[in-house]
Parts: structure tokens; C-alpha cells; sequence
């Protein structure tokens, strides 16, 4: 008896979504940066430099014994991380039932959970644009049609989207928004364009993702009150939260909040996943909370991230003056800088090679947005440089595009 041989090409014996699956440009820019010998300014990749994770304390905590650290942990989470979290937002003004809080492995599952919840192939999913690059590739893993949305000064133009919705034929079943120091762009939404989001949830009957890992690094303005403060225990409202940005990346350690009768299906899903989150990692950010150490270290970051945004905001303004517009965020890790004048043809993603031989990385603005727009704009993360390698970073920043001027000039 023979085996019969089948040479189908492979790609047809895939699921249906697998050629909706869309790599992370952000998340390449790890492997890209890791693999290269020469100095590199690095304004690609959002996280704390090395010297602002609190590695001794997190090591101490570490190796103290606590019973069931290296067990199988509830999927709904550590019960005391879950009590440390409700704590800990209500020391930040926000109050929260335990029984609407999930343990997550980092936000990006707390995105994957409310997706693959909400979303089926073909539904609408209005974002922001330009948008997180994996909030957008998690929408069409699960083959969600995307409708990108403007973004100004106040965050998402929730006036557009009613005529934006009309066009596309067909009403959103979520709107993702991350509605503090959004990434990339660092605008914060204002609470009368999150009131009239939550209206038009509620017209529409849709869900809206509220994505926010950077609310508590404030550093200037006045705070505005979150989609669970305006609306409380809104069903249409699901929370993804991460101490990635306040703690530590590596973690991996996040949460949602969302209804109780949506929670118990999330669990489903999160046991379809990895059954649970990092236990030992969990009980370490318990333990770190409970000890009253992240208000401290919080204030630690926003001093140190205030100096940093004012400091990539001046060298911007001294190297380039008018040929560049940025944004001026109040909060978070990331600004945005449109190409003006004699750079504003310069396509950045072609420009990305070039600067990264003179010695900067940034991500590219088409990485932000399904369209592949924003061609002239790039992102910069201010959080991960001293003010000292920002001023290094914008001036080979400014050399690079010089060269690139040159080099279109010689064709």
C-alpha cells in the first residue's frame, strides 16, 4: 500500500483568516534592533529604558517563598493580584468591582480576549487613525473589516464617525480607542468626545475596547475621567489595562475589566489560550502592590518621562524649526512628527534603512494604519532615552533625511 503524495500549495489548506494574520512592525523592531553591532539611538520600540524597572526590588520580592508561586493559577487570576488591582485604581480614582476583573497575560491578550468575543468575519471595527499597530492586526486576525477614523488635538473625531459609518453601509459592532496618550500619536480624547462615543455605542449597539496603558503616567494637564467613571459598568465598555508600561514589559502582566457575564466567557477563552497567566510573575506584581511601591515608582516615571518629552520637544524645534510638526502629549512614552517643507515628500518608511546606518531608530507612520497612510510621519518614543541621547538621536535624526534629500537630488 503506497501513501499517495498531495502537492497542493499549502497557503490553500489554511484556515480562511490566516491571510488576515498581519505581523507587528513594532515587535519586529526588537529583532531588528537586537541584531544590529553599531550604536543606535532607539525611538522605535515603547517601553522604560532598563535603568527605570525597578529590577532589585522586583528580585527581592522574587525570592521570597509564597505558597502555590510555581502551581497552576485560577485563569481569573491570582485573587490577591485581583484585590492588589482594585486597590490600586481606587487609589487612582477608580472604582471597580473584583468580580468584572480578569488576569491577563499582558494587554495584548486583554485585546485578543475582547476581539475573538466580539468580533466575526466581516463585522465593523472602527479605530482611530493612526492606531496601535497590534490593535489593528488583532481585529483582522479575527477577520473584522476595519474603518479608520480621524485623530486631532481632542483624540478621535467622534463627530466624523456617524458619516464615516453611513458610508461603509453597515453599523460597527466595536470601536477600539485608546483614549489616553494614544498611541502614536500621544493625544488624549476629551471627556465631551467620550460622552458622545458612549452615546453612539449605545445607538449602534456596539462594543467599545478601551485600551489604555498609559493613563497613569500623567505628567501634565489635568486628568479626565475614564469611560468607566462617565458611564459605570457600562456592558458595551471592556478596559484592557497592563503594568507593562508602569512596571515592567517582560512581566507580561495585564488585566481586563468587563461585565461579570462577559467575564465568565472570557475565562473560556483565556482557558483556550494558556489556562492561566504566569502565576509566579503574578504573584510578584501582587506582592509589589500590596507593599505600596508602584505610587512611588510611578512618580519616579512621570518626573523622568516629563524631562524626556520636554527635551525631545525642544532638540525637535532647535534642529528642525518648521520642517517638522509634532504633537506635545501631556502623558504616556510616544509623540508623532509629520515631515513639512523641503522633507515633507520623504516617504519614511523608505527613510527607516538609511537612519538606521546613521544611527536612530522610529517605527514608520504607514505601520499605524491599515491604509499604509502616513507616509510623511513617523512615531517617536520619548520614554526609553536620556536627554542626552535624544539630543544625539535627533541629530541623526536630521542627518539621515539630509542624506535622504541628497540622494533623491543625484537621481
Amino acid at each position: 500500500m503506497t501513501t499517495q503524495s498531495f502537492q497542493t500549495p499549502i497557503s490553500t489548506r489554511l484556515a480562511a483568516r490566516a491571510s488576515q494574520l498581519k505581523g507587528s512592525v513594532i515587535d519586529s523592531s526588537t529583532s531588528l534592533l537586537a541584531s544590529q553591532t553599531h550604536d543606535i539611538v532607539r525611538f522605535a520600540m515603547g517601553a522604560p529604558n532598563a535603568e527605570l524597572i525597578p529590577e532589585a526590588e522586583l528580585a527581592e520580592l522574587y525570592g521570597q517563598p509564597a505558597e502555590g508561586r510555581y502551581d497552576y493559577a485560577a485563569t481569573e487570576g491570582n485573587p490577591q493580584l485581583i484585590d492588589q488591582i482594585v486597590a490600586y485604581q481606587a487609589r487612582l480614582s477608580r472604582h471597580i468591582d473584583p468580580e468584572r476583573v480578569l488576569v491577563t497575560t499582558g494587554g495584548m491578550q486583554g485585546l485578543d480576549i475582547a476581539f475573538k468575543l466580539m468580533v466575526d468575519p466581516g463585522d465593523l471595527v472602527i479605530v482611530e487613525s493612526p492606531t496601535y499597530t497590534n490593535g489593528i492586526a488583532t481585529a483582522l486576525s479575527y477577520q473584522g473589516q476595519i474603518l479608520e477614523a480621524p485623530v486631532d488635538d481632542d483624540g478621535l473625531v467622534v463627530e466624523a464617525l456617524p458619516g464615516l459609518v453611513e458610508a461603509a453601509g453597515k453599523i460597527p459592532k466595536v470601536i477600539y480607542v485608546i483614549p489616553n496618550f494614544q498611541n502614536p500619536s500621544g493625544r488624549t480624547m476629551s471627556e465631551a468626545r467620550r460622552l458622545k462615543l458612549i452615546e453612539l455605542a449605545e445607538h449602534w449597539d456596539a462594543f467599545i475596547i478601551d485600551d489604555d496603558p498609559y493613563g497613569a503616567l500623567r505628567f501634565a494637564g489635568e486628568n479626565v475621567p475614564g469611560f468607566d467613571e462617565l458611564s459605570p459598568e457600562n456592558h458595551r465598555i471592556v478596559s484592557v489595562r497592563t503594568f507593562s508600561k508602569v512596571l515592567a514589559p517582560g512581566l507580561r502582566v495585564g488585566w481586563i475589566e468587563l461585565d461579570p457575564a462577559l467575564r465568565t466567557l472570557a475565562i473560556s477563552a483565556k482557558q483556550s489560550m494558556d489556562t492561566c497567566t504566569n502565576a509566579p510573575l503574578q504573584q510578584l506584581v501582587a506582592d509589589y502592590l500590596a507593599q505600596g511601591r508602584l505610587e512611588s515608582h510611578l512618580e519616579t516615571l512621570r518626573s523622568v518621562y516629563a524631562e524626556r518629552k520636554q527635551a525631545m520637544v525642544q532638540a525637535l524645534q532647535r534642529t528642525f524649526d518648521d520642517q517638522v510638526e509634532t504633537t506635545d502629549p501631556e502623558g504616556g512614552f510616544f509623540l508623532w512628527l509629520t515631515l513639512r517643507g523641503r522633507y515633507a515628500k520623504i516617504n519614511t518608511e523608505e527613510l527607516f534603512p538609511l537612519a538606521l546606518e546613521f544611527g536612530v531608530a522610529y517605527i514608520p507612520g504607514p505601520a499605524f494604519a491599515d491604509s499604509g497612510a502616513f507616509t510623511d510621519a513617523l512615531r517617536l518614543c520619548f520614554a526609553t532615552s536620556t536627554p542626552a541621547r535624544i539630543e544625539l538621536g535627533v541629530q541623526r535624526l536630521h542627518d539621515a533625511l539630509e542624506a535622504m534629500l541628497k540622494r533623491g537630488a543625484a537621481v
